[in-house]
């Protein structure tokens, strides 16, 4: 029997405190999927992004590659792209699209994402799993 459960929302708050670190080092100027976006404005994946650009995007596996892919296409127009995700190290994106392109750097312990959840109920739970930095340089 099959249940028909509303879908886990897909937009959750990079910890405040591990953004400001990873600014201080990288000093981002860009957000291409920013939390709460309205898309009828503007579609990051549609865009150019900045020349510095941190990038927590939706961890749907459609969205995440999509995203992924697109920080590939902007290093090749000399940007920067800081990608956090969470730590599958045994998906074909990993091996086959980001350890190529990419610098790895895990997250140590889980951090906690603040959101709402599929009952509308607040939740700043630790991550369900591990989180890695993609770090994709310009080429």
């Amino acid at each position: 029997m099959k249940f028909n459960r509303p879908p886990q929302p897909d937009n959750w708050a990079t910890p405040k405190e591990f953004y400001n670190k990873l600014n201080k080092r990288f000093i981002f100027d860009f957000d291409p999927c920013p939390l709460n976006h309205d898309l009828t404005k503007w579609n990051g994946l549609e865009i150019e992004w900045g020349a510095r650009n941190f990038v927590n995007p939706p961890y749907s596996k459609k969205l995440k590659e999509a995203f992924v892919k697109k920080a590939i296409e902007q290093s090749k127009k000399g940007k920067l792209s800081v990608i956090l995700l969470p730590a599958s190290t045994d998906t074909i994106l990993f091996h086959e699209v980001i350890l190529p392109n990419a610098q790895i750097e895990f997250v140590k312990g889980r951090l906690r994402f603040e959101g709402y959840n599929k009952d509308g109920e607040f939740c700043n739970h630790p991550a369900q799993k591990g989180s890695m930095l993609v770090i994709i340089k310009p080429k």
